[in-house]
């Protein structure tokens, strides 16, 4: 389960920019950096494990879960031009996958970034 390489951040001079101009939330278990960039066709993302994350097997399994979380809410988001990177705290490969999904959404809508889901009727 990849993202396309033209939707990832590769130069180091972005993640500058967006660590040093975007806005940040930390929640339990992520944290999240957005920059707004218009003149971008589509969401930028990058997702980044230190080894303060845990072993190679639990950074490559956190790497997995954000990707899936990414790609389950992506279509939601208000404004996809733009730049995301999603850092996991140390002890998030504990977190339960709903755990880290939910963390995932609190902060983007901490950030203003998602639509409010469509409710179902109950006819």
């Amino acid at each position: 389960m990849r993202l396309p390489r033209k939707c990832s951040i590769t130069r180091r001079a972005d993640f500058i920019r967006v660590r040093k101009h975007g806005r940040a939330k930390t929640g339990r278990f992520l944290i999240l950096s957005t920059l707004e960039d218009a003149s971008l066709p589509h969401l930028m993302t990058a997702v980044i494990t230190t080894r303060k994350v845990g072993r190679a097997h639990e950074r490559n399994l956190m790497r997995r879960r954000i990707r899936a979380i990414l790609q389950r809410h992506g279509h939601r988001l208000l404004d996809p031009r733009r730049y995301l990177i999603a850092i996991p705290r140390p002890g998030s490969t504990k977190a339960a996958f709903t755990d880290l999904e939910i963390d995932w959404v609190n902060q983007m809508r901490r950030l203003g970034l998602l639509q409010k889901p469509e409710r179902q009727s109950s006819k």
